[in-house]
């Protein structure tokens, strides 16, 4: 199992949310590059970035400092926030960057995910992000009627590089994964997926390996990490199955 580390951008910043509310942030670090060069001479093989202004107002709004990472560091990065268009897509993959992560478009527009696998196979992801089972959107705002198993089960067949799953109740609060609303979102789809939201410590990275043999081929971990209530070379020597 993979541990990826998160760099969420807010207003050019480095920053972690609780449960993705925008006026909840801790800064981190006035330099997101800086933090994703951290962990890159860490050992992480790859890095989530997130522009959270973007999620927020439904297009890109740092580029810049996405810019600056990708210029850094020399391990793939998968990105998302904001995004909406095949021609936004387009611009992130020129850029440099390795898979692109739909989110609120996604479960507005499945169209646009299968046109996206079509036009650029094994590099689009789709994150659903969920509270209490149901779908939320725009930048977690707003929670649908829709189940997060039903919407997974809906993407089958595109060449998705993957679902990243997000418990928001968990999300930055340090409480522990969802394991069985991740597990059971493994089980119903054969799309590889990774688990987000909740991680504090060794022992979440320990309970989540079971769920590897169902598909479930990452984590990743973002105020663990910040905190420092999870050291990352350990964490990836559980996942190898090392420690």
């Amino acid at each position: 199992m993979l541990i990826i580390p998160a760099v969420d951008i807010k207003g050019g910043r480095c920053v972690r949310l609780l449960q993705g509310r925008e006026d909840s942030e801790t800064i981190f670090s006035d330099d997101p590059s800086a933090m994703a060069a951290r962990w890159e001479a860490e050992g992480a093989e790859l890095l989530h970035v997130i522009d959270l202004d973007g999620a927020f107002r439904k297009s890109p709004q740092n580029v810049e400092a996405i810019k600056r990472i990708l210029d850094r560091v020399h391990i793939p990065v998968q990105l998302g926030g904001g995004i909406r268009s095949m021609e936004t897509i387009s611009m992130f993959l020129d850029l440099g960057v390795s898979r692109v992560i739909l989110g609120t478009e996604a479960i507005r527009n499945p169209r646009l995910v299968e046109q996206a696998c079509q036009a650029f196979p094994g590099k689009i992801m789709v994150g659903i992000d969920a509270r209490n089972g149901m779908v939320a959107i725009e930048g977690w705002t707003q929670t649908t009627e829709q189940q997060a198993i039903e919407v997974a089960r809906g993407f089958q067949g595109h060449r998705l590089a993957g679902i990243i799953f997000t418990d928001i109740h968990k999300d930055g609060m340090q409480t522990g994964p969802n394991i069985a609303q991740t597990e059971r979102l493994a089980e119903s789809v054969s799309i590889p997926i990774i688990a987000s939201g909740g991680v504090s410590d060794i022992n979440d990275i320990r309970a989540l390996l079971p769920l590897e043999r169902l598909g479930v081929e990452a984590v990743i971990t973002g105020k663990a990490l910040y905190a420092g209530t999870l050291n990352l070379k350990q964490a990836m020597e559980v996942a190898r199955g090392s420690a």
